[in-house]
């Protein structure tokens, strides 16, 4: 679990693998936003985030997608508590919907 204090300004990057018919496919001309809920809620409220690059990570098929939080950034400021990441990629015809992972705001 990743965690942040709450008066914190920072990217939030997650690794995201994407496969087409089995071949790796590059997400970074994709739209991606992140969303962040309550633990048992689904999301509603969507930020605009980045790619960190236009390749994988060394060494594997990943990306980094990203979104800066907390006071004065352009995602949420998000109050203390236990916060669900969820991740969404605009692809045509697809737009996956992928849980993350889970963010501690101290």
């Amino acid at each position: 679990m990743l965690s942040i204090d709450r008066d914190s300004r920072q990217y939030i990057q997650v690794t995201v693998d994407v496969t087409v018919q089995g071949q790796v496919y590059n997400p970074t001309t994709d739209v991606v936003e992140f969303a962040f809920t309550s633990v048992s809620d689904r999301p509603t409220t969507w930020y605009t985030g980045t790619w960190d690059g236009t390749s994988p990570i060394p060494g594997t098929i990943a990306y980094r997608a990203q979104v800066l939080v907390g006071p004065g950034s352009t995602g949420p400021a998000l109050t203390v508590g236990k916060w669900a990441m969820w991740v969404r990629i605009t692809d045509n015809p697809e737009q996956p919907v992928i849980p993350v992972g889970q963010l501690n705001v101290t």
